[in-house]
């Protein structure tokens, strides 16, 4: 029986944490393999697009597909590990923190390869003499099309496509913003807890950065108005918090909005997971109740298809779009047109919707199993609170305060979990494991990963 890619991406993954094949070492060109197995093409490409996208592997182009030079693997790895045929407990660390359980990286294993890959090589057939020139920074006018269809069906924004920017992502859109709109006077608030690599962004560019804090109910706009009522931004994640996942309730939307209204000052909103709702419709966003026309909305593409596709997307009001391309013209300098046909492609023919469908059923299923897998082998030592969606939980811990202790207990396993007070600037922290879960395929998995740092876990938490 010929091997199909997931046997092929496994026979891989396995024989690089094993030591079989070493950090460098080139692996054979796609045509080559597809040959020796005596299967298509396209199988093998999905296989290797995974192991990429992974960083198990890493493409070089014309020089050919190698181990990712990046990856250290410890001495366990030797012989004894190769002759069992199981991964060592230290599997692989990396610069870029590969591992499992890593929060905001959407589901691999059940992601439409094919269908890239195909829309991939028409777009690559179809590139012109122009298009090869220096891209738009505004971004590709089909793509932005395509957004602000998508937007508007599926967040409840009414926005154009002159109004959509297409940038690199999370950081990409926040600097734009803050470029285009702030002055180093400005107060800017951020969520405590928050974003962790947003604060160390806005910790370096941000002179006047104040934190207001989050509850059950999301930002606590009483707060903001005591403390902060002069500020220019608030950067807020009103879907689903980050890192807590709570909701932003719908009063405190509406005093946020009154706020920015009355004071002439802007919301940013960081829209990072809001499709992933599970137990009711998707909620529309803060963006979509503004009447005042001061909510700029971001989102990315990094946590609904691949984290390496580098692009993300801002909404801007409509008053500002001219002093966004006048910013843009100077500090941008756009996204490569190819990929941006590709992602195109993908959301006017509907794959992106079909997508989006699959991976809610398959998330929800999947945090289950991860809630499940907790109380089985963790007891009462962690609790979760149910929220309504989001890519990752946080396990409280039910005793104690050594969550960054225990986090780099869990790091050694290759368990890519954040600690809970790392993300707070303020007081009030809490104390927990921030992880992730759309990766888990199965029950048993999630069960074996939170069994590999056990006996240290509890010996930490006593």
């Amino acid at each position: 029986m010929k091997p199909g890619y997931h046997e092929i991406y496994s026979r891989y993954r396995d024989n690089i944490a094993r030591g079989v094949l070493k950090p460098g070492d080139r692996v054979p060109a796609i045509r080559v393999l597809a040959a020796q197995l005596k299967v298509a093409r396209k199988t093998v490409e999905t296989a290797y697009a995974i192991l990429v996208g992974e960083g198990y592997l890493v493409s070089a182009g014309a020089r050919g597909t190698r181990v990712n030079p990046d990856l250290l693997l410890p001495a366990e790895s030797g012989p004894e590990a190769q002759a069992t045929g199981t991964l060592p407990e230290s599997l692989i660390t990396q610069r870029e923190r590969a591992g499992f359980l890593r929060p905001g990286v959407p589901s691999l294993d059940a992601f439409p390869y094919k269908k890239w890959l195909l829309l991939a090589g028409q777009a690559t057939r179809a590139m012109r003499h122009e298009e090869m020139l220096n891209p738009p920074v505004m971004g590709w006018y089909p793509l932005r099309q395509a957004i602000a269809r998508y937007l508007n069906i599926s967040r409840g924004l009414s926005c154009t496509a002159e109004q959509v920017l297409i940038t690199s992502g999370y950081s990409g859109s926040l600097r734009l913003i803050l470029d285009t709109l702030a002055s180093r006077s400005d107060k800017v608030v951020f969520e405590d807890p928050g974003y962790f690599m947003g604060q160390q962004l806005l910790k370096r560019t941000v002179p006047r950065l104040h934190t207001v804090p989050v509850d059950r109910s999301g930002l606590d706009t009483d707060y903001l108005l005591r403390h902060h009522r002069d500020a220019r931004f608030a950067i807020v994640t009103p879907s689903h918090q980050s890192p807590l996942a709570v909701t932003l309730s719908l009063p405190r939307k509406q005093q946020l909005l009154d706020w920015a209204g009355q004071n002439a000052s802007w919301i940013i909103e960081d829209d990072y997971d809001g499709e992933f709702h599970y137990t009711r419709k998707v909620l529309p966003s803060l963006k979509s109740l503004d009447q005042h026309d001061r909510v700029i909305f971001m989102g990315t593409f990094s946590k609904t298809i691949m984290p390496s596709l580098r692009i993300g997307y801002v909404v801007m009001p409509a008053s500002t779009v001219d002093a966004f391309t006048d910013c843009a013209e100077i500090v941008a300098s756009g996204q490569p047109i190819l990929t941006q046909k590709i992602l195109t492609a993908f959301l006017n023919e509907g794959h992106f919707f079909r997508h989006l469908k699959k991976m809610r059923a398959l998330y929800q299923t999947r945090r289950d199993w991860m809630i499940a897998a907790l109380r089985e082998v963790y007891g009462d030592r962690f609790f979760t609170e149910q929220n309504d969606g989001g890519m990752h939980i946080v396990a409280f811990l039910t005793r104690g305060s050594a969550d960054r202790e225990v986090a780099r207990c869990w790091q050694q396993h290759q368990l890519q979990v954040n600690a809970l007070s790392e993300w707070y600037r303020g007081s009030g922290r809490r104390y927990g494991l921030v992880m992730g879960y759309n990766n888990v395929r199965t029950y048993q998995e999630a069960v074996e990963l939170l069994e590999r740092p056990k006996q240290q876990t509890l010996e930490i938490m006593g």
